[in-house]
């Protein structure tokens, strides 16, 4: 199990201040954070990395990532909020 620690920082560095960042990333490490593999929660911090605008694009539809292994943790978040 993830500890408190580790969800609390992951929690605020998935506060972005931009809010469309914030309603995707928020509520995906508080519910399914936890239960990802460790390749899995790797991906999340290094996409926590990635730049705002860039995460915008991707998650608004508008671009894609270039390494495909993001790309995949933004599809998964994005499949959890609009299900195909």
């Amino acid at each position: 199990m993830v500890e408190d620690v580790e969800l609390n920082r992951l929690y605020w560095h998935s506060r972005r201040g931009m809010l469309e960042l914030d309603v995707l990333l928020v509520p995906f490490v508080r519910e399914v954070y936890p239960h990802l593999n460790d390749a899995d929660r790797d991906l999340y911090r290094r996409l926590l990395t990635c730049e705002d605008q860039d995460m915008f694009g991707w998650f608004m539809q508008r671009a894609e990532s270039e390494d495909a292994e993001l790309q995949r943790m933004v599809r998964m978040i994005l499949d959890r909020v609009q299900p195909q």
